[in-house]
């Protein structure tokens, strides 16, 4: 069956209107179902303005129900995805609040460093949501949460999770990949990874309670050895010495 919202027998009146290009001013018109159209005039191709992408924002199979996506949206498409991941995490763990707290810790210190960063945030985000999704896992298989099991289960997971919410392969390998050296990320990886490495690191830290017993001197030191970004070393400052 046709989705519903491009089945031109559920169209009315409005299924085609007039509009202006955005970039000369020349009319334009489009049909509901366009997205996107070439100005006559400037050459330009414009998206349209009215069409309501809806589950195309996600659906693994948007680009046959709709045709070629737009750049614009295709580049929207995996930051959309994020949102989705992180209720997906909290319905995977369920009643683990401990373990979702930490998620969203992770996920708000990656999104404040991988934003001056420059980053990919669809990446690094989904990432955050899912760095320590294998503690379910981890429990169940070897009734630990040691750090060795949480990594060992949770790239598998994640995989899973997001391959259920139809992320483009390509996504889903990239943050396994993130995933996957985040603890240990070397010197000429990616700045993903060291953005999740701060991020985590962070998290860690500001919710260790051995800090306040360190000397300050020794403190301020060990941040510039364990952060691998200028932006986390900053909000490292800024987050710890305030808690401190």
């Amino acid at each position: 069956m046709k989705c519903p919202g491009q089945d031109t027998q559920y169209w009315n009146g409005d299924a085609i209107f007039d509009t202006k290009c955005p970039e000369c001013g020349h009319p334009m018109e489009f049909f509901k179902d366009d997205a996107t159209r070439r100005c006559a005039n400037c050459k330009k191709k414009i998206v349209n303005p009215k069409m309501d992408f809806g589950c195309a924002s996600y659906c693994k199979f948007a680009e046959q129900c709709l045709g070629t996506l737009p750049e614009e949206f295709v580049a929207k498409r995996d930051d959309l995805l994020k949102d989705r991941v992180a209720v997906e995490m909290k319905r995977y763990l369920g009643t683990d609040f401990k373990s979702i707290g930490h998620a969203a810790k992770v996920a708000n210190f990656a999104e404040k460093i991988g934003k001056k960063e420059k980053a990919n945030l669809a990446v690094v985000l989904c990432a955050a949501y899912l760095s320590d999704i294998g503690v379910k896992n981890a429990r169940e298989k070897y009734d630990s949460e040691e750090l060795e099991y949480i990594e060992k289960e949770s790239p598998k997971v994640a995989g899973e999770l997001m391959e259920k919410l139809g992320a483009k392969e390509s996504l889903i390998n990239e943050v396994i990949e993130t995933i996957k050296h985040r603890n240990r990320p070397a010197q000429d990886d990616g700045i993903n990874r060291k953005v999740l490495h701060d991020a985590g690191m962070l998290a860690h830290m500001a919710a260790c309670k051995e800090k306040d017993s360190v000397d300050d001197k020794k403190f301020h030191a060990k941040l510039d050895r364990l952060f691998l970004t200028a932006a986390g070393n900053e909000l490292a400052r800024q987050v710890l010495i305030k808690i401190k």
